[in-house]
């Protein structure tokens, strides 16, 4: 018999059930269908009055008049509906840091020392963490989970937020190689006076910063001729670590805001060959052709955020994404904010939208640009035949923070849940003060 679920006449059915109690999903077999939607593939691409079928949670059509069978499979009718592709936060410390610096028990995502290269993050991912169910609310499917301290931070990992342990949420294990870069340019916060923090002379953090630049790149030209070798009298893991840049099965994620860090990220694609990405990004605007012609993608940290100079423009950090669409930059977008917990990357896009990108295009930023620049487009990224079926189904639009609702989302074409510890608390007021049946 077939079940067909009508999405809009289901509400939210919140019980008091402890986090403790949101289980991963188990594997869904068989055929899966979503109806009647407005498909947002997430390559620019709109498909009205669509159908996804769904195969063993693999993508297998998708368009206009797909015939559904009369046998028993599962039917979604989302009429009046958005299907998007699950949304991919590419960088954080998501399942790293629970609490913040202020309880270290909670915390394993930064490591003593200056080259942490052997150091693979995806190992501490905490597949319990609190922070992770009020994310796949809002339609965050897949994270880029990076360590952070030292020059060389180690690699990061794409995993899938709905799993039992690090090796069930995996999606590409150490994908990329993250370094830190040193700031080129001495700017004392405005503060600083007050905190009576010391002021440090231009001269010196320049020479600082060239010389913490040199010993980066004889890293990696000690790297590049012991990989030359065929034979190693000792293993060197540090230098075996980054093996992957040269063999380019791993980016180098340069991390950095100021123009000159990014310069310096040109030096390494030009001298060693590394595919590149800019991590931060906040100046990028300034040489977007540069960046462009040395094929290196950005991800923008955080759109809500002041701009990097007092002079650029107040709204320079919205306006940047439009910069790097109009040079051809491959970019995605990222929420680093550490009070909103990383939830509101959807509506960093659609700040993106306001000034100047269209609604396709910063969705792509958050989906199928974010899958490319992490080296898993072809598996998830958009809603393409072939890849995993990573959706989402909304009743509104999933960049407006006013009318964004999501009912129902899939990953691997798994339906899981959406229910959070937020979520629990706020019904549970609600019944304690008598509110229970109110918006």
């Amino acid at each position: 018999m077939k079940h067909i679920i009508t999405f809009l006449l289901i509400t939210l059915s919140i019980t008091a059930f402890t986090q403790e109690d949101v289980y991963p999903a188990k594997e869904y077999k068989g055929l899966l269908f979503i109806k009647n939607a407005t498909i947002h593939i997430g390559n620019g691409q709109v498909i009205e009055n669509g159908t996804i079928k769904v195969n063993n949670g693999k993508i297998e059509q998708v368009g206009a008049g797909i015939a559904i069978p009369a046998d028993d499979v599962k039917v979604f009718d989302a009429k009046g509906g958005q299907v998007y592709p699950g949304l991919i936060l590419p960088v954080t410390d998501l399942g790293l840091k629970e609490i913040g610096s202020g309880v270290r028990g909670s915390n394993d995502y930064r490591e003593l020392g200056d080259n942490n290269a052997n150091i693979h993050a995806v190992v501490s991912y905490n597949t319990d963490s609190k922070i992770i169910n009020t994310l796949k609310a809002n339609g965050i499917l897949l994270a880029g989970v990076t360590p952070q301290g030292g020059t060389i931070s180690g690699a990061s990992s794409v995993v899938q937020l709905d799993a039992w342990n690090w090796e069930d949420a995996v999606y590409k294990k150490d994908n990329a190689i993250h370094i830190e870069l040193p700031d080129f340019i001495y700017r004392p916060s405005p503060f600083a006076a007050f905190l009576g923090t010391p002021q440090r002379r231009a001269d010196e953090v320049l020479k600082e910063a060239v010389q913490q630049t040199e010993e980066l790149k004889t890293f990696f030209r000690e790297a590049k001729a012991y990989l030359q070798e065929s034979n190693h009298k000792n293993v060197n893991l540090k230098l075996e670590a980054v093996k992957g840049l040269f063999d380019k099965s791993q980016k180098l994620f340069v991390h950095g805001d100021q123009v000159r860090q990014m310069l310096v990220a040109v030096d390494f694609v030009k001298e060693f060959g590394f595919e590149v990405v800019i991590v931060g990004g906040s100046e990028s605007f300034q040489i977007a052709d540069l960046l462009k012609q040395n094929n290196i993608a950005v991800i923008l940290n955080d759109l809500h955020a002041l701009p990097s100079t007092e002079d650029d423009d107040v709204d320079q950090p919205f306006k940047t994404p439009a910069v790097l669409q109009k040079a051809g930059v491959l970019f995605a977008l990222n929420d680093e904010n550490g009070e909103t917990r990383y939830r509101n990357l959807p509506f960093n896009a659609g700040t993106a939208v306001a000034y100047g990108l269209t609604k396709e295009q910063a969705l792509q930023a958050i989906t199928l640009n974010a899958a490319k620049i992490l080296g898993v487009d072809a598996v998830t990224g958009s809603i393409e035949v072939g890849k995993d079926a990573n959706l989402l189904i909304t009743t509104g639009d999933l960049l407006d923070m006013r009318t964004s609702i999501i009912i129902h989302a899939f990953i691997q074409g798994r339906q899981v849940d959406l229910n959070n510890k937020q979520k629990q608390l706020y019904e549970r007021y609600k019944y304690k003060y008598g509110l229970t049946g109110m918006n």
